[in-house]
């Protein structure tokens, strides 16, 4: 079951602003603001029947109206859409994306090249083990038939 939801005013001086949330905290971040108003007594909760229509018609937004006006509250007007990112700063994106491809394209070609030459090698020294190992084996045997004549 949702939390009931209560209404809470603060004022800046200017403007009174308006919030429908379920306890002074979530009212508190709805302000954003960064210390406890309600402490000071610069925020509480209300019961004017008005301010709690039309806070209650929006849970949660903040409402704004002439402090100690008894009009009703307006909403906040939305903030503009952050801008897109230029198209200098989408080129140097570009830029150095197209680099950083050249690079591990280089590297991977590097460690290929590394690979096969790391095969070779191992053809080569297994090459050259058996080469060694079957000229060993015939020079044991040479010897062997060597001191059988003697």
């Amino acid at each position: 079951m949702a939390a009931k939801l209560k209404v809470f005013v603060t004022s800046d001086g200017l403007a009174d602003y308006v919030v429908a949330a379920s306890s002074r905290p979530k009212a508190l971040a709805a302000w954003e603001a960064h210390q406890d108003l309600f402490a000071n007594g610069a925020a509480h909760e209300t019961d004017d029947p008005k301010l709690m229509k039309a806070a209650l018609a929006k849970p949660g937004e903040v409402l704004r109206r002439p402090a100690k006006s008894h009009a009703l509250p307006a909403a906040l007007p939305k903030s503009p859409k952050p801008k897109g990112p230029s198209k200098a700063a989408l080129r140097k994106v570009e830029a150095a994306e197209r680099k950083l491809a050249e690079l591990e394209a280089g590297h991977d070609e590097m460690v290929a090249a590394i690979a096969a030459e790391r095969a070779a090698l191992d053809a080569r020294a297994a090459e050259a083990a058996e080469s060694y190992e079957t000229s060993r084996d015939r020079a044991r045997r040479d010897l062997a038939k060597a001191r059988k004549d003697l």
